[in-house]
């Protein structure tokens, strides 16, 4: 490790112990160290596929057997994948009392099989899926991609469609109303793997700061969060995290 990271990691710590309420923010970036790919950047998901056939209710309208289809790609791939150790390190956080909540951009699902359980997922999860009849309300968490394609509404009967937001569609209301409480009452906001590009979901280290927070960001390289970073951490999240947590006296 480098000096300059190994100060900034104190930095960091001695902050984070300062702190009385922190969050963590997460994006792709952490789940990319787990083998789940990416959807922008180099190599990301959106250079093969096109998110407008795919990812969009109109796409689904139009052939929910090939939207299915590639989810299903998506969740035979997630589900051989592990929590990495930066995962495990936010979640000793929380176990420790120091991190009080984790708002995610990912749906895979690996914050929680690492053990945390304070997390809101901004863009749902792909493993749960929802009945599209609006008069019927039937949603569920699965373990397995479904093994009808399309799956079907097992009480009335509608098509069923991945719990995840869309390109066009607003985030779970519920879920949003609840991270921007948790951005108010935080005075610090751990930052990991994100482009903070995605709106309205990178508005969350920013509304830390607006409250006069402060902004520690992990990142592989600078995103749009960088220039309001108070300390920026280079590095991949499942070695600079562990780092950071034995820094707060935790074992990973």
């Amino acid at each position: 490790m480098s000096e300059s990271l190994e100060r900034e990691l104190d930095r960091a710590a001695k902050m984070i112990e300062r702190a009385e309420y922190v969050i963590a923010f997460t994006g792709a970036g952490i789940s990319a160290e787990s083998g789940v790919p990416t959807f922008r950047g180099k190599g990301g998901l959106w250079e093969k596929y096109k998110p407008e056939e795919i990812a969009t209710p109109e796409a689904f309208e139009r052939d929910p057997r090939r939207v299915w289809e590639w989810y299903k790609w998506r969740m035979e791939l997630i589900a051989k994948t592990k929590p990495n150790p930066g995962h495990i390190a936010l979640a000793r956080m929380e176990e420790a009392g120091i991190v009080k909540a984790i708002i995610t951009q990912n749906v895979d699902g690996l914050h929680q099989r690492a053990g945390s359980k304070n997390v809101l997922e901004l863009h749902g999860s792909i493993w749960r899926v929802r009945c599209v009849n609006p008069s019927c309300g039937y949603r569920a968490t699965v373990r397995e991609p479904p093994k009808e394609i399309p799956p079907r509404c097992p009480r009335c009967g509608s098509l069923l469609r991945p719990d995840v937001v869309w390109f066009g569609e607003p985030l779970p209301s519920r879920v949003w109303e609840q991270a921007v409480i948790e951005a108010g009452n935080a005075d610090l906001v751990i930052v990991v793997g994100t482009s903070g590009v995605v709106m309205p979901a990178a508005m969350i280290p920013l509304l830390v700061k607006q409250h006069g927070g402060v902004i520690i960001e992990v990142n592989v390289e600078p995103s749009n969060i960088t220039v309001s970073a108070d300390v920026f951490l280079k590095g991949k999240a499942g070695v600079v995290l562990p780092k950071l947590a034995e820094k707060l006296g935790l074992k990973i």
